[in-house]
């Protein structure tokens, strides 16, 4: 009997797969304790070339109409769902979860990239508004993307988790760098090359993998970071999160909220005012 090829995962930063700047690689335990592959541990040095990835390219995604942004988003979740059998018995056999959950766990993720792709083009009827000003001017509000996301994953989060996660700040028109599950990372670097042969820009979504008490810092201090997704669950670290980003001054989201909520969040209301009359 021949010897299957180990599957060899990479980080994915900037639309390319690429090895851990320090080398490292910490091992990937199924449910019953067992090897069953390397990770690669991410770095504060990835972490910094994933967050400037992101902010080459938000310009160009922001800059991308809202129906096409839809799209792509809606591209992705075909993607996810054309290899959705493969990552039900990821799920089955490495986290031993049971096939239903599994399935409920992929199908929400399919759900969510295209309930978002939904939201792209409505964002600014609901969330933009004509403001009444006692004054001879128009004053209009527009929602912009704002600009940077940085989506910290709990330990243990599945993919629906970090894909909603990730949705809702491509939908405004923000890029994203995932700190993914530390000790559940496969199913979101198997997500890496899934949005690879989507229609996805590189450098829109990064995902990292390694351990929260390396990549959370470092995201969370990072100046190019304009709003950090917490999803960590972890009150001490939170407090971690807050000191950093009140240092930089990020917004940061956390709970569990609707989809016009977070997408809210994660925009920034422009307001313009035109005189008219005489």
């Amino acid at each position: 009997m021949r010897v299957a090829v180990a599957k060899t995962y990479k980080l994915y930063v900037g639309g390319a797969f690429v090895r851990s700047e320090s080398g490292r690689h910490d091992p990937a335990l199924d449910h019953a304790g067992e090897h069953v592959a390397n990770v690669p541990r991410g770095s504060r040095k990835d972490v910094r070339d994933a967050v400037k990835a992101a902010r080459k390219a938000q310009a160009g995604w922001a800059k991308r109409t809202a129906y096409n942004r839809g799209q792509i988003l809606y591209r992705a979740a075909e993607a996810v769902e054309s290899r959705s059998a493969e990552l039900v018995e990821q799920a089955v056999a490495v986290r031993g979860v049971e096939r239903a959950g599994a399935e409920a766990d992929v199908g929400a993720a399919v759900d969510a990239l295209v309930h978002y792709a939904g939201w792209t083009d409505k964002l600014h009827a609901v969330l933009g508004t004509i403001n009444p000003v006692a004054a001879p001017y128009l004053s209009m509000s527009t929602p912009e993307p704002t600009g940077v996301v940085a989506v910290l994953s709990g330990a243990e989060d599945g993919l629906a988790a970090v894909v909603e996660a990730l949705a809702a700040p491509l939908a405004a028109g923000n890029t994203v760098v995932v700190a993914l599950p530390e000790r559940a990372p496969l199913a979101g670097l198997d997500l890496g090359e899934i949005l690879g042969v989507s229609d996805v820009p590189g450098g829109v979504v990064n995902l990292l993998s390694g351990r929260t008490d390396e990549l959370v810092p470092a995201l969370a201090a990072h100046r190019d970071v304009n709003a950090i997704v917490d999803l960590t669950g972890d009150h001490e670290l939170a407090v971690k999160i807050d000191t950093f980003a009140s240092e930089t001054l990020k917004r940061v989201v956390r709970g569990d909220q609707s989809p016009l909520a977070r997408l809210e969040a994660l925009t920034e209301l422009r307001t313009v005012w035109h005189p008219i009359g005489a």
